[in-house]
C-alpha cells in the first residue's frame, strides 16, 4: 500500500502501485501514515505516480496535515502530477500544503 524510506531524519512515504487516492484506499493509507508520525517528525509524501485524488483523498491529506501540526511535525508534498496540481489549485490548497518539486528539495527545506 505505502512504501516508507528513511532519509537522514525524514520519512519519505510513497504510494507504490496506488495511482489513485480515492475512497477505496484512503482510510487504510491514512491509518498507516498516522501510525508513523511521532512528535517532531519530518514527513515527505512523494506523490510520484499518483494521477488522481478524489475528495476522500484530499480529506486524507488534510487529516494527515492536521495530525502533523498537532504533533509538532512537518509535512511536505512533492512530485505532484500536473493533473493533481490542477485539482489542488482548484480547491485552493496550494497555500495550505508545503509543496516542493521533488524529494531532494523537500529534504533541503526542513528547518
Amino acid at each position: 500500500m505505502i512504501e516508507v524510506e528513511k532519509i537522514n531524519d525524514a520519512m519519505v512515504i510513497s504510494f507504490g502501485s496506488d495511482n489513485k487516492l480515492n475512497v477505496t484506499v484512503t482510510q487504510k493509507i491514512k491509518t498507516e501514515i498516522i501510525k508513523l508520525i511521532d512528535p517532531n517528525s519530518k514527513i515527505i509524501l512523494n506523490l510520484s505516480g499518483v494521477s488522481y485524488i478524489d475528495s476522500t483523498g484530499f480529506g486524507m491529506l488534510l487529516s494527515i496535515l492536521r495530525h502533523c501540526k498537532n504533533s509538532n511535525s512537518q509535512l511536505k508534498l512533492c512530485n505532484i502530477s500536473p493533473e493533481v496540481m490542477e485539482l489542488i489549485k482548484l480547491l485552493q490548497l496550494q497555500n495550505i500544503f508545503d509543496i516542493r518539486e521533488g524529494v531532494n528539495e523537500s529534504l533541503k527545506s526542513f528547518c
